[in-house]
């Protein structure tokens, strides 16, 4: 069965253009140095499932026309990830039912002190008034959700747990940093993998693009999507840099995986 990945947005946690910054890549008039904070939107057998929900995600569903969506993951609770959840309660009223979210356990205390407004208060501290949360506990396993089912397996960033996820024949691990062999092992061989590289220079936070691409080697992908760049990447410039197999996302771009072979 084939799927498809849209990404809604490829860029880091200012997004491109930056504020108030007049670097060539903020001042440039490609499309594809124009990038929205990072989202993306899986499609299967007519199931909806978006990853994450920024500052911008209102209007990048309505400029993608996704008028249903199944359910939501969060990877982690940053602002650039987590901002604009409260804006997906739009399909609650139109599909009138609660949201169901995929979150781990640590994500959900943030959502839970930052967005308390959303909880139900009379049935828990665990229930909310528009979303349905399930709640992943362990590092690696399988799950099903929104009607499909995929690996799910984490690692960290400057200490935060992040959530990534194995779909068919795609890895999806944005905002990446630290991990351990079994992350390596889950996805060996991928076919299709998207990955966070936030600039050439290295970060205590994000993969640079060498770390990247390094990763990407190690993990033996046979074709990775650069998302989560900072304004200091130039779309044009530096993808000239990057290895046969190994390309820049952008804003608007949709590619195919196989949803076969879940394990």
């Amino acid at each position: 069965m084939q799927g498809s990945l849209l990404f809604l947005g490829t860029g880091g946690s200012m997004g491109v253009p930056a504020i108030a910054c007049k670097c060539s890549v903020c001042l440039s008039t490609s499309a594809f140095n124009k990038r929205r904070r990072s989202a993306a939107l899986l499609q299967v057998d007519g199931k909806n499932l978006l990853i994450d929900a920024g500052p911008e995600i209102r209007q990048q569903l309505l400029d993608a026309c996704i008028d249903t969506l199944d359910g939501a993951l969060l990877t982690h609770p940053h602002f650039d990830h987590i901002a604009c959840v409260d804006d997906l309660k739009g399909y609650c009223y139109a599909q009138k039912k609660k949201l169901p979210i995929l979150l781990s356990d640590e994500t959900f205390e943030e959502m839970r002190f930052r967005t308390h407004y959303l909880m139900d208060k009379e049935k828990g501290e665990n229930e909310g008034l528009f979303f349905e949360f399930k709640l992943i506990q362990d590092l690696f396993g399988l799950v099903e959700f929104a009607g499909l089912r995929f690996k799910y397996l984490s690692y960290f960033q400057s200490g935060m747990k992040v959530t990534g996820i194995k779909i068919g024949n795609l890895a999806y691990l944005s905002d990446i940093k630290d991990y351990s062999q079994e992350v390596i092992d889950a996805i060996s061989g991928i076919d299709i993998l998207v990955i966070s590289a936030l600039r050439q220079t290295t970060s205590p936070m994000h993969f640079s693009i060498e770390e990247a691409i390094a990763f990407s080697q190690k993990a033996q992908a046979k074709r990775t999507y650069f998302t989560h760049v900072a304004h200091d990447v130039d779309f044009e410039r530096d993808s000239s840099l990057l290895p046969k197999g190994i390309q820049f996302a952008h804003d608007g771009l949709r590619i195919e995986f196989n949803y076969e072979g879940l394990a």
